[in-house]
């Protein structure tokens, strides 16, 4: 990846990356944006939410309070793999 231009990302991947992994790539951009537009709509909590308090580990999806708007299993789960 690179910042060619001011606020934009290009990434080149290379011929070592296989069609799964780029697919799987641009799932996970797709979801990204998915979850801004939650935030930008009010269904998720500005401050804490899934994208800002990224990633879960496991201690702390184990944890016996759960204080969020989400689920443990949407937090720990994002993909569908």
């Amino acid at each position: 990846m690179s910042f060619p231009v001011v606020g934009g990302l290009m990434i080149e991947p290379t011929e070592s990356e296989d069609l799964m992994e780029l697919e799987r790539f641009i799932h996970s951009l797709i979801a990204i944006r998915e979850e801004i537009q939650e935030i930008i709509d009010g269904k998720q909590d500005a401050k804490l939410n899934t994208l800002k308090l990224a990633p879960f580990t496991m201690g702390h999806l184990l944890k016996e309070d759960w204080d969020y708007t989400f689920s443990r299993n949407r937090a720990a789960y994002p993909a569908p793999w």
